[in-house]
């Protein structure tokens, strides 16, 4: 018995001898580690850490945290978000919904039958109703935008703090992290009908819940992104095509570089993650420098990610494909090259491995480690042996070697992990 007290006492000792006022670890002055994905290169990502005391700020509504990001000013500035905010709200905190953002005589129904396919045709909407849509637009965005400067570090408080119905853009900053909040129902009121986009038309939405545009050294860590409150398979369908309500979760475009997304969770949505402007965007060479380590993707249809001109590490991921409108996960775009490690897929039996991968410009797809439904698997070439000859071939050879990342864990290994750690309210 006296053996076991001491051996007690013995493991007590180093916790009586902290100081009385010895608190937790701030998790708002974390900086990225070392070595961490690409945005650890060079001078690394730090966010606010440097903020003043003046500068560090609690926010609880929408109002508070837009004093506190400063209309994306420069200044270092730690922005801790407690509890929900939700951008459609007014100054004084009231509920705002999209009737309250229509102006100019908007209507749904009214627009519906001014550029019907079966009477306006394939021209672009023109006229009253189209002016109106994009004056009840500009309304809503005024809400709903909201930008975040260089050297800030948005985190939330505890395990439920959230961000719903914001499109949050970090647009030419730097230095920017994003930690713990889960960011919900980019939620667009007025989309737009384009009667040429897919040769059938679809319906364009404006907002993402976490926009990168012109942004570098960015670190998004344990963030949770879906549709959760007005998920898209709910909304109607018109001109029989789906009325989407919501663009990306995640997008990372414009000449954006060096970004690290980690430890995160997309869930339940059709678009999740464009890195990459376009098919002619050449200004992104050289640029999109992503990593993507420890991400959960649930229930998501495409984009996971789609990838242009960009050098991408995709390691350690943990992918759960669910339903029957999946089409990919990962897409091989125009002048890609990523180098996809030890990710883990889990995939109902109507979901072949060849479903996995899609190229459509793009060749450049280094694979190793991969397991689907618990077997490893040669994603490049299953995809080249099945691949219906619209889509062309993938090479190994992707020209560039990912030197900055964290220990890479079997898939196996690394699946067990992103389950228990991946998402908003999970910070170590």
């Amino acid at each position: 018995m006296r053996l076991r007290q001491l051996a007690v006492v013995t493991a007590l000792l180093p916790l009586l001898a902290l100081p009385a006022h010895a608190e937790a670890r701030d998790a708002s002055r974390d900086t990225l580690p070392a070595g961490d994905g690409w945005a650890a290169q060079g001078p690394g990502t730090t966010g606010g850490a440097a903020a003043d005391a003046g500068h560090v700020h609690t926010v609880t509504t929408r109002a508070q945290l837009v004093r506190a990001l400063d209309g994306g000013s420069d200044t270092p500035k730690i922005i801790k978000v407690a509890g929900t905010i939700d951008a459609n709200t007014d100054d004084a905190g009231r509920p705002l919904d999209c009737a309250d953002y229509a102006t100019d005589g908007y209507d749904l129904a009214s627009y519906l039958a001014a550029y019907d396919p079966r009477t306006w045709g394939a021209a672009k909407p023109a006229g009253p109703q189209e002016d109106a849509r994009q004056a009840s637009a500009a309304r809503q965005a005024e809400r709903v935008v909201l930008k975040v400067g260089s050297h800030t570090t948005l985190i939330g408080v505890g395990a439920k703090a959230v961000i719903k119905g914001a499109n949050l853009q970090v647009r030419n900053a730097t230095n920017v992290i994003v930690r713990n909040l889960d960011l919900r129902d980019a939620y667009d009121c007025f989309p737009v009908w384009q009667p040429n986009n897919g040769g059938l038309g679809d319906w364009k939405t404006a907002y993402d819940n976490l926009w990168l545009s012109g942004a570098t050294h960015v670190w998004v860590d344990h963030v949770t992104f879906s549709d959760r409150g007005h998920p898209d398979a709910d909304e109607p369908t018109h001109f029989a095509r789906n009325h989407l309500r919501h663009d990306g979760l995640l997008d990372i475009t414009n000449a954006s570089d060096l970004v690290t997304v980690s430890f995160s969770r997309f869930a339940d949505h059709d678009k999740a993650m464009l890195i990459g402007s376009g098919d002619t965007a050449t200004g992104d060479r050289g640029r999109l420098r992503v990593t993507l380590h420890h991400n959960e993707f649930r229930g998501i249809v495409q984009r996971a990610p789609r990838v242009r001109f960009g050098q991408v590490h995709l390691y350690n991921n943990r992918y759960l494909v669910t339903g029957d409108d999946h089409r990919y996960s990962i897409g091989v775009s125009t002048e890609s090259a990523i180098v996809a490690e030890n990710n883990a897929f889990h995939a109902p039996g109507h979901i072949e491995v060849a479903d996995l991968v899609k190229s459509w410009n793009g060749t450049a797809l280094q694979q190793s480690g991969t397991l689907f439904n618990g077997y490893p698997v040669d994603l490049l070439t299953i995809h080249n042996a099945y691949n219906s000859g619209s889509e062309r071939d993938l090479v190994a050879d992707v020209g560039w070697t990912p030197t900055l990342h964290t220990k890479i864990d079997s898939a196996r290994t690394a699946d067990h992990r992103v389950a228990r750690e991946a998402g908003a309210g999970r910070l170590p």
